[in-house]
C-alpha cells in the first residue's frame, strides 16, 4: 500500500529543516532565552519593562524573514493585554490549520548547575539551555520552519494560521479577548496542532490525550498579633503551621499523598487506560526517571501505570510557595504570628473545576482549629481536557511520521500539566480534531532550573509536524 507521502522527498524536506535550525533558529532562540518575558502574573510590570515586547518583535522578524509567498505576519494588540504574533500563510485547499504556541515564561527558579542559568543560553551535549526555548518559545520556528520546507517542495497545504500568545504561562488570561477579536481570521480549524506539551522520550512522536486542570490558591492562617518568644507562648496558644497541617489533612492523606475531595475524584476512561497501559510498556522506569529525585529518594509506587495513572488522571496537590517563615538562619525562637501558603492542587482532566474550587474552599475553610483566622484566596480555576478521539486518517498520520522520522511508533498519553488554550478551544470548536505534542521530555525540567531544549527532538519533531500538515492537505483535497 503506498503512503499519502510518497510524492514527498523525505530527505530533502529533513535537510531543509535542519538548514533552518542550524541557520537561524537556534541563534534566534539564544537570542530569545536572555529575554527575561516573565508571564504577566510574575511581572505585573510587564507592559512598562518591555521584555514581552522585545520577545514579540524579535520572533515577528524572523516570520516576516521567511521566504513563504503571501504570508502576513501581524502583532495583534489591545489595551492592557499581552500581545498576540498572529502569522497567516494561505493554503491551496478549503481548509484551515490554526498552530499554537506562546512567548510568555515561567521565573528564574532557583538550582541551576554551574555554568547554566535562566538568561543565558548554553548549548552542550546537544541541548539548549535556558529559559523558556523549550517551553514555548520553539513553537513559532518549528511551525513555520515545517511549513516552509512543504512550500519548497510544492505541497498543497491547507491555510495556516499560527497563533503565539503571551499570557499561557499565567492561565491564558488575555487569550479569549484575541480569540473574540481575530474569530475571522482564525476561522473554525479542522485541526489544531498544539506545540506545548510533554514527550516521554526522545525516540518517538507522543501525543497528548488529555491534560489536568489547576486550582491555584494561598492559605493563610493567622494566630497572633505578632510573634511571640517561644518559650512563653508554646503550649498557651496553637502553632500556625500545625493549624494549616490540620487543614492539608482535610484534603490530602499525610501518608499516602492521595487528595480525599469527592468532587475531584473522576473515572479514568477506557480508551486512556489502554494509552496508559501501552506507554507505560514503553518507558518502564524511565517514567520515575525523569524525576530528579535526591539519592535514595523512592516514587510514590515501583508500578509504571500507577504512576501514569496518578501524574494524568488522579488529583494531586503540590505545596509551592510559603510566607511567613523566616530563612533558618535568621530564625529566632519565636512562635510565628501566621503564615500562608500557596497551594498549587492538579485536577483530572474531565473534573469541574468551578465545583472543585468550592469544595476546596470548604474543606479548608470549615471549622478552623482553634477559631484560627484562616483565609484562602483562590485564582480562578483551570479546566482540564479530554481530547475527541482521533479520526482513523489523522491516527494513521501520526503513526506514518512518527515512523518515517523517528522508526517507531507514536504514543498517545495524557499529561499531568494544563494547557489553558486547549480547554478554551475544546469548548469554541467541538468538532475539531488535536494533536497536541512537544519537546518537553526527560529532565527539561519547565519552569524549574536547568530546562533545555533537546535540539535533535525538536528538529525530528519539526518533520513530523510537516507530514501531518501535508497528510491534512490530502485529506482535504479528497474531502
Amino acid at each position: 500500500m503506498s503512503s499519502p507521502n510518497d510524492d514527498l522527498d523525505l530527505a530533502r524536506l529533513r535537510r531543509s529543516i535542519e538548514r533552518q535550525w542550524d541557520d537561524s533558529i537556534l541563534e534566534r532562540l539564544q537570542a530569545y532565552v536572555r529575554i527575561p518575558n516573565r508571564s504577566p502574573v510574575f511581572d505585573p510590570l510587564w507592559e512598562a519593562n518591555g521584555h514581552m515586547e522585545r520577545a514579540v518583535q524579535l520572533t515577528a522578524e524572523w516570520c516576516r524573514a521567511q521566504p513563504i509567498p503571501g504570508m502576513r505576519v501581524d502583532i495583534h494588540r489591545l489595551p492592557g493585554l499581552t500581545p498576540v504574533l498572529l502569522i497567516e500563510v494561505p493554503g491551496e485547499l478549503p481548509d484551515t490549520v490554526l498552530l499554537y504556541g506562546h512567548l510568555d515564561k515561567q521565573p528564574e527558579f532557583s538550582g541551576w548547575l554551574p555554568g547554566l542559568s535562566a538568561w543565558e543560553p548554553v548549548v552542550r551535549d546537544g541541548k539548549l539551555y535556558g529559559r523558556g526555548a523549550a517551553d514555548d518559545g520553539y513553537a513559532a520556528f518549528s511551525a513555520l520552519a515545517a511549513i516552509g520546507a512543504l512550500k519548497e517542495q510544492a505541497v498543497a497545504l491547507p491555510r495556516c494560521v499560527l497563533l503565539i500568545e503571551g499570557s499561557e504561562e499565567s492561565g491564558s488570561v488575555h487569550l479569549p479577548a484575541h480569540l473574540a477579536a481575530l474569530a475571522d481570521r482564525v476561522g473554525t480549524p479542522s485541526l489544531v496542532v498544539c506545540l506545548d506539551a510533554e514527550c516521554g522520550n526522545y525516540d518517538q512522536l507522543w501525543c497528548t490525550t488529555s491534560l489536568r486542570g489547576n486550582l491555584v490558591g494561598t492559605l493563610h492562617a493567622r494566630v497572633l498579633t505578632e510573634g511571640v518568644h517561644s518559650g512563653l507562648a508554646t503550649g498557651i496558644a496553637p502553632a500556625p503551621l500545625r493549624i494549616l497541617e490540620q487543614l492539608l489533612a482535610r484534603i490530602e492523606n499525610p501518608v499516602t499523598g492521595d487528595v480525599t475531595i469527592e468532587e475531584l475524584q473522576v473515572p479514568v476512561p477506557k480508551d486512556r487506560f489502554a494509552e496508559i497501559t501501552a506507554a507505560a510498556r514503553a518507558l518502564g522506569e524511565r517514567i520515575a526517571g525523569k524525576v530528579p529525585f535526591a539519592p535514595g529518594v523512592q516514587a510514590l509506587s515501583d508500578n509504571p501505570v500507577e504512576l501514569l495513572v496518578n501524574s494524568t488522571w488522579r488529583p494531586t496537590l503540590a505545596v509551592t510557595g510559603a510566607d511567613g517563615l523566616p530563612p533558618t538562619r535568621s530564625a529566632g525562637n519565636v512562635l510565628l504570628p501566621q503564615i500562608a501558603l500557596k497551594l498549587s492542587l492538579r485536577l483530572p482532566p474531565t473534573s469541574d473545576a468551578a465545583a472543585a474550587a468550592a469544595a476546596l474552599s470548604a474543606a479548608l475553610t470549615r471549622d478552623p482549629p482553634y477559631d484560627a483566622q484562616i483565609r484562602l484566596e483562590m485564582e480562578a480555576p483551570t479546566s482540564g481536557w479530554n481530547a475527541p478521539p482521533f479520526t482513523p486518517p489523522l491516527a494513521e498520520s501520526l503513526q506514518r511520521a512518527s515512523r518515517e522520522v523517528f522508526g517507531r511508533e507514536a504514543i498517545h498519553i495524557g499529561s499531568g500539566g494544563s494547557i489553558p488554550f486547549m480547554a478554551l478551544l475544546g469548548e469554541r470548536f467541538p468538532q475539531t480534531q488535536f494533536l497536541v505534542t512537544g519537546v518537553l521530555g526527560p529532565q527539561s525540567n519547565a519552569h524549574g532550573p536547568n530546562e533545555f531544549l533537546h535540539i535533535d527532538y525538536a528538529k525530528k519533531l519539526t518533520a513530523c509536524i510537516a507530514l501531518v500538515l501535508a497528510d491534512q492537505g490530502r485529506e482535504s483535497s479528497a474531502g
